[in-house]
């Protein structure tokens, strides 16, 4: 049952995205053809006035067709008008920025309502330990971490202090070129409170090549938190920035080996969504849901065709220009695109395949 809803929050995601392209490009008065879900041939499709409504049967993405995107499109007569290079730039921008804003604001909207229905503040004692991980034989749920290398951080807010915790734990490293699952040389200090009374643990920290640096293996704990509106908007803004700076510092950083095994395809994605669903419920698969919206709002908004960042793109230099782009210009620079795409596609994949086939991607 978790793949299907897997199946289905993927689903609503392509149509809020393809969604927010036709009805912007209807309230600008464009002309679209097409509004389907997925690609290949077509299951079944229904029109209803000048647009065709259906679904296709490869499950990957979807599309809208709005008239005069390409320049051999031929609309109907008295029609002319409503083509897409027929708008002014501004008209264009707004039509294709409604798909990755949709996604984008749908995030905000998701992350808003945990926060505000089942706010939860990170706490400073261990929560879940992950087998087989370095934490499993040192360390148990409820320990109250009090210091990592002696050091307290004692000024500093909670969620302060624990990102400095995890910046000491992952300045410790292995010997040599950094590999998925070596351990690191010299040992991690925890300074724990268990039962009552302070205990002091060494531990050599490994490292995970997903993370790109080492960790002890444990997940911090939560407490029930009253945010309200305004606490609710700050946390969800928080939480998407920190993705937001995340994926454009992988995509920046592509050339490093260990920030390429970052990068997850669709198979990665679906299944750390499903055992998402499977381990933590409802609430943390929302939290996933939200955050795979707002990667693919932000991915979309990279400058270059075929996504739509690279339509954007060209729009702001015919702006610039004074008159509009070569279609032939930005046919090489599509083709181009395109490649990458289909580069970061495959790399996706076979990261994907090597977790699969490996330990998995330890969701935690």
């Amino acid at each position: 049952m978790s793949w299907l809803y897997v199946f289905l929050g993927f689903s609503a995601l392509i149509i809020l995205h393809e969604g927010g392209h036709f009805f912007a490009a209807k309230a600008t008065g464009m002309r679209v053809e097409r509004f389907f879900l997925f690609f290949g041939p077509t299951l079944f499709s229904v029109k209803r006035g000048e647009t065709e409504y259906g679904v296709k049967s490869i499950p990957l993405g979807g599309y809208v067709k709005i008239s005069g995107m390409n320049p051999d499109d031929k609309l109907p007569p008295g029609e002319e008008h409503r083509g897409y290079y027929e708008q002014p730039v501004w008209k264009r921008i707004v039509v294709i920025g409604a798909g990755p804003a949709v996604n984008i604001a749908l995030a905000f909207a998701i992350l808003f309502a945990v926060f505000f229905f089942n706010g939860q503040k990170t706490t400073q004692t261990v929560g879940a330990i992950l087998p087989k991980s370095p934490a499993a034989s040192v360390l148990e749920e409820g320990d109250r971490i009090v210091a990592v290398d002696g050091r307290r951080y004692a000024g500093l807010s909670v969620n302060q202090r624990l990102e400095k915790f995890i910046d000491r734990v992952s300045s410790h490293r292995c010997a040599g070129k950094q590999v998925d699952g070596c351990r690191a040389t010299t040992p991690v200090t925890l300074t724990v409170r268990r039962d009552g009374s302070l205990r002091t643990i060494s531990v050599r920290p490994e490292y995970e090549a997903g993370l790109g640096h080492t960790r002890i293996g444990f997940g911090y704990g939560t407490a029930p938190a009253e945010f309200g509106l305004g606490g609710s908007a700050d946390q969800a803004a928080n939480a998407m920035w920190k993705v937001t700076s995340g994926t454009v510092s992988v995509f920046a950083n592509l050339l490093d080996e260990e920030r390429r095994k970052e990068v997850s395809g669709v198979v990665g994605v679906s299944d750390v969504a499903h055992e998402t669903i499977d381990r933590f419920g409802a609430t943390q698969a929302l939290i996933l849901l939200a955050l795979v919206s707002l990667s693919l709002g932000l991915i979309n908004l990279f400058p270059f065709l075929p996504l739509d960042g690279g339509h954007i793109f060209w729009s702001l230099v015919e702006k610039v220009r004074g008159k509009p782009v070569a279609f032939r210009t930005m046919e090489r620079a599509g083709a181009l695109g395109f490649v990458l795409v289909i580069m970061l596609f495959f790399l996706g994949l076979s990261n994907d395949i090597g977790r699969l086939t490996g330990e998995g991607f330890n969701v935690r």
